[in-house]
């Protein structure tokens, strides 16, 4: 069987961007993304310095962690190797992008579909090679089968000294580079510098990309100018400023990184942020509420006289809805929700905890029935097993699936112990706020109906009421800042 991949060689390459060219024209590629890209980076300090340059793109790992996470099988891998992806499955969730940990996804901007390197599949099902092989004026880069011991792209390898990136991410890359360096495979070894090319979009790509202008990085120009000024000021100085002056330029060469990234393609930015925030809290505030009423009932069984199950199920329900429109919201591709439901992918947390949310609101809808049809009211407590399961599983999933996205560290390197910890205080948190307001709004509600309502029952409610929901608008700026300080490691 064929196992395709690619062999970068840096000793050849020259930066030209004929691949990055050739790759935009073969596939149409939007303007700001690329499915193939160079890097340069520089090191040493002049005049004793070099730059060099590498070719980065999809690596069509063996064990490729886009397509374990994505709902709707929008990425696959097929029998020859190839990590491909369907234009007309993808609901643009943006979860393949998060768990790739060589940032090679892109959301296209004029479709919403996630979209990447496919090895030109359409050109290798004829006997072609990928357009960037065919334009590379050095040959620096080679494609071909890898299981195949005199393949080309197998001899280049066995007779080299080849390395991957990021091979602690276990993804068995299928892409080698030959006489690299560690700085740059390793994106943490460079900084970020210039403006253009070079900048950072705060706000990410696809729906976001209209907040592109509001960068995260600046220009190093100002460190220039002040290097500039001082090499100036030392030649027409005194030598005791001249000694002053070589020492703070000598400070200045020490605070400054050995390897620099001098041109790379804009980083995505933020991917998941407001939304995927807001979703976590309101599911974690339905859960949290339903499995406090009961358990409150359990250790205070008078304490149904405040709140009754029908409250309780129909703010969960309400709760949820909120969820589910915050998760549609989030999409590219709004108006192929439902894929997630009806195209499953069950090895993806995102399908998973879809039919989580969806049994839970039966549960809660179930409560409702049983009150409006006047029903046997033992049904609750019989219902309660059901849902208090569903309710645990609804509020702690997220973290499972933040966990497949290996692309970012701290989320993937997350014990299943840490995972369920978080999902119970966020559930505790949330649902304790939720549970002391729904009685007193209730009580509001009640007083005014009944035409007894005065000026100070509003106070007494509404004061605390504001106090619990500032409370919960730092729950939900704690959630979305920890997703933004995750998603703030550069991948390339």
């Amino acid at each position: 069987m064929v196992n395709y991949g690619f062999v970068i060689d840096n000793r050849t390459c020259i930066g030209c961007h004929a691949c990055t060219v050739a790759c935009k024209s073969e596939h149409d590629v939007p303007i700001g993304v690329n499915r193939t890209h160079v890097k340069y980076i520089e090191t040493g300090t002049y005049p004793d310095s070099s730059r060099e340059f590498s070719v980065h793109r999809c690596n069509h790992c063996e064990d490729a962690p886009c397509t374990t996470i994505c709902p709707t099988y929008a990425l696959f891998t097929r029998e020859d190797g190839i990590v491909d992806f369907d234009n007309d499955r993808c609901i643009g969730c943006k979860s393949c992008m998060q768990a790739c940990p060589y940032d090679a996804l892109y959301i296209d901007p004029n479709e919403g579909t996630a979209a990447k390197c496919n090895y030109c599949a359409h050109r290798v099902e004829h006997s072609y090679e990928p357009a960037c092989v065919i334009v590379c004026p050095t040959e620096s880069i080679v494609s071909g089968d890898l299981d195949d011991p005199h393949s080309p792209i197998s001899l280049r390898i066995a007779e080299n000294e080849v390395k991957v990136r990021k091979p602690e991410a276990g993804t068995k890359p299928n892409v080698y580079y030959v006489e690299t360096s560690d700085e740059m495979l390793d994106p943490a070894a460079t900084e970020v510098t210039g403006v253009g090319m070079w900048t950072d979009q705060a706000h990410g790509v696809g729906h976001f990309a209209k907040y592109a202008d509001s960068r995260l990085a600046e220009a190093d120009t100002p460190s220039m100018l002040v290097q500039l000024a001082l090499e100036k000021k030392a030649k027409a100085a005194n030598p005791r400023d001249r000694a002053i002056i070589h020492d703070v330029m000598s400070k200045l060469d020490e605070e400054t990184t050995k390897a620099t990234r001098s041109y790379d393609q804009p980083s995505k930015g933020i991917l998941w942020d407001t939304e995927v925030a807001a979703y976590i809290a309101t599911k974690a505030a339905a859960s949290g509420l339903y499995i406090l009423y009961w358990l409150s009932l359990f250790l205070f069984p008078d304490w149904h006289s405040m709140i009754g199950i029908e409250t309780v199920a129909a703010t969960g329900l309400v709760l949820l809805g909120v969820t589910g429109i915050l998760l549609i919201k989030d999409l590219d591709r709004p108006d192929r929700f439902l894929y997630v439901l009806l195209r499953p992918n069950w090895s993806s947390w995102l399908v998973i905890g879809a039919y989580f949310l969806t049994g839970f609101g039966v549960v809660l809808t179930a409560h409702i029935a049983i009150v409006l049809l006047g029903l046997d009211s033992t049904l609750h407590p019989l219902l309660a097993g059901f849902g208090t399961i569903l309710a645990l599983l609804t509020g702690t999933y997220t973290g499972w699936l933040l966990k497949q996205a290996k692309g970012r560290s701290s989320w993937a390197n997350k014990s299943d112990l840490q995972i369920l910890a978080t999902g119970v205080l966020e559930m505790a948190f949330f649902g304790i706020i939720t549970i002391l307001c729904v009685p007193l709004l209730v009580l509001l509600a009640e007083t005014a109906i009944a035409g007894n309502l005065v000026e100070q029952d509003v106070v007494n409610t509404l004061v605390p009421v504001t106090i619990l929901i500032v409370a919960l608008n730092y729950g939900f700026w704690h959630i979305r800042e920890g997703l933004r300080k995750a998603q703030m490691d550069p991948l390339l």
